[in-house]
């Protein structure tokens, strides 16, 4: 098995989905003419702006489940893996993916609140609404969607389990059967809340850990700092000129950096629109840039901050494909979250094991939570034409997740990550095919959410007015609201006259 699904990667992942990425990033950068620079002040304050409603969530909400969603192995293990195979100059690489992401990730999430509809009584929106509303593909929307579904239960989940077994069991000694049985019962209590319970529990832990990681990583660089500016030159020589030790992986440099990078922050892959389809905001671009700024804080923040602990340290080894060991300064040490644990020890003896199981725990759970949303919210854009309710699909769905909790807790690492890699690999390429024939509407709305702050308003969206047809939402319901929202005013202005 472990050698099938290797050969699956390396078709899905090819040096043609690592340039496409890239190529997609820049060419969203180009034709908004870099936003993310422009208006990064702006994705601050939009962030913590807004309230959520009984349909929908806040904008922090969405950002909290987002964050929760994209901060998880891949910050960790998945950074001290593509320093081992792809040396240091693969976080240079990292970096730039992250840059341009953050524009594929405005086009993606403002295309998800474009064509979010409002069903059983919540905010619905992500990939599968915007292929079948915007592109009027049902087919590739029930594709997608379906893909989702698998990829969301059944195929990454076992990076997260796998590894939380794995470092749990490391630091503390708890078998991996207790932790899968744990983690089953503590998911399940949440899943089963609903959206509103997922929200809130994201809303909670995602800022204390993010916080408490970077905290860490601060004590690490201040207890190295007279070695920060090698560490940058080291990145820097080694991803663009790269010495005699690194001249032979700029190669791998550039695809793990790229590989990595993506999965930290999936940009792209249209995992992350779900959750920006449940946000209440006013007009589309409000949630685009808020998840932009997703991107910078996953992987501009907190995967540099697991960069530069394992580099600062020494803590890393680098490895050649055909296995020659490059730099070998921890020996045979496999590489993942044992070089973070390894760069915490070297400067808190003792601390190195259970904060990074700690940290591995919380960031993995919020990525579970929300893959089954994810999940639940592709099974709703299939059922959404039944006329009678039906809610046992969704009950299998949620099962099906806790199985694969607990099988993978005591499942291989190498095919966990395999498994993972798959899913994460064939939702990018269908939704970048997807959003680049969508890219008219989301650089229309961009362009009128940067008009009406010119004129000083607080930009509302009707895309009617702009030539975006099937945006039901917002030509049905956000409409009758501001028109109730007038005739109140009316209402008001007619008392305050009689008084």
């Amino acid at each position: 098995m472990d050698s099938f699904i290797s050969w699956l990667n390396e078709i899905i992942w090819s040096p043609v989905l690592v340039y496409f990425i890239l190529g997609v990033g820049l060419f969203y950068s180009i034709v908004t003419r870099f936003f993310h620079i422009r208006y990064v002040k702006e994705m601050i304050k939009l962030t913590f702006s807004g309230n959520g409603s009984k349909a929908g969530v806040s904008s922090f909400q969405a950002l909290s489940m987002s964050i929760g969603s994209r901060v998880g192995i891949g910050n960790i293990a998945g950074v001290a893996t593509a320093i081992t195979l792809g040396g240091p100059g693969a976080i240079f690489w990292m970096w730039v993916m992250a840059f341009f992401s953050a524009s594929t990730a405005f086009i993606e999430t403002t295309l998800a609140q474009i064509y979010k509809v409002k069903q059983d009584d919540e905010y619905r929106g992500g990939t599968p609404y915007y292929i079948g509303k915007g592109l009027k593909l049902e087919w590739f929307a029930a594709i997608f969607a379906i893909v989702t579904m698998i990829s969301m239960t059944i195929l990454v989940p076992g990076i997260q389990v796998n590894t939380i077994a794995l470092s749990l069991e490391g630091a503390f000694g708890i078998n991996p059967v207790i932790t899968g049985s744990f983690l089953v019962l503590l998911l399940a209590a949440v899943i089963f809340g609903g959206v509103k319970r997922i929200a809130k529990t994201a809303e909670i832990i995602v800022p204390v850990m993010a916080i408490s990681y970077i905290v860490i990583c601060i004590i690490i660089l201040l207890a190295n700092f007279t070695e920060i500016p090698n560490v940058i030159s080291l990145i820097y020589s080694s991803a663009i000129n790269p010495d005699a030790t690194f001249g032979g992986i700029i190669g791998s440099a550039i695809a793990w950096g790229v590989q990595r990078g993506a999965f930290s922050n999936a940009a792209g892959f249209g995992s992350e629109t779900f959750e920006s389809g449940a946000a209440e905001v006013s007009h589309p671009v409000k949630q685009g840039l808020v998840q932009a700024l997703s991107v910078y804080i996953t992987t501009l923040i907190i995967c540099s901050a697991t960069a530069f602990m394992v580099i600062i340290t020494g803590m890393y080894n680098v490895e050649l494909e055909n296995g020659t060991t490059v730099v070998n300064n921890i020996g045979g040490v496999e590489a993942g979250s044992s070089n973070v644990q390894l760069a915490v020890e070297s400067v808190i003896p003792g601390l190195g094991g259970p904060f990074v199981a700690i940290a591995i725990f919380f960031f993995a759970f919020t990525s579970l939570i929300t893959y089954s949303y994810k999940a639940e919210t592709s099974l709703a854009y299939i059922n959404r034409n039944r006329k009678v309710k039906v809610t046992w699909p969704l009950t299998v769905l949620k099962f099906g997740l806790l199985i694969t909790v607990f099988y993978n807790s005591t499942n291989s690492a190498s095919l966990a990550w395999g498994f993972g890699d798959l899913g994460f690999g064939v939702m990018a390429w269908l939704n970048m095919i997807a959003i680049l024939f969508l890219t008219k509407p989301a650089l229309k709305a961009l362009k009128d959410y940067e008009m009406q702050r010119k004129q000083g308003k607080d930009p509302v969206f009707k895309p009617s007015k702009l030539g975006i047809k099937n945006a039901d939402f917002w030509e049905e319901e956000y409409d009758s609201k501001e028109e109730i929202s007038s005739k109140e005013e009316q209402v008001s202005k007619k008392e305050r006259k009689i008084i």
